[in-house]
């Protein structure tokens, strides 16, 4: 097992194409412990490259709903009234400190999210 860094494009295919042969190996085996490795390398590789930035707060409300079958209306009470969350989700009004707590609550998103900068549209 000889592990280098993940430098190029190439390394990280190969990287890649090792790990798809390993992956099913064995925990404290020799190959185990080369899959765990080059997972972290890759995982390093990746972000540094490929990294995806979260969505801004909003989209990630948007997105939970989606994901949990929630409709607009399903928010009041938990933003406030049927004004308020049309603002809040039209990017019209900021969140609160009490919307995020109920947020994060309700819809199971991390506070750091519900918490991140966006524009307010005009």
């Amino acid at each position: 097992m000889k592990i280098t860094p993940i430098k190029t494009e190439k390394d990280y295919l190969e990287a890649l194409e090792r790990l798809e042969v390993i992956f099913d190996a064995a925990p404290n085996s020799v190959e185990g412990d080369e899959a765990e490795i080059l997972s972290m390398l890759i995982d390093n590789y990746e972000n540094q490259f490929f990294s995806i930035d979260a969505p801004d707060p909003i989209e990630a409300i948007k997105i939970r709903m989606e994901e949990m079958n929630i409709r607009q209306k399903d928010l009041v009470g938990i933003i406030g009234g049927k004004s308020s969350v049309s603002e809040v989700l039209n990017k019209k009004k900021k969140l609160t400190v009490d919307m995020i707590r109920e947020l994060e609550r309700v819809l199971n998103i991390s506070a750091s999210v519900l918490v991140g900068s966006y524009q307010l549209k005009p």
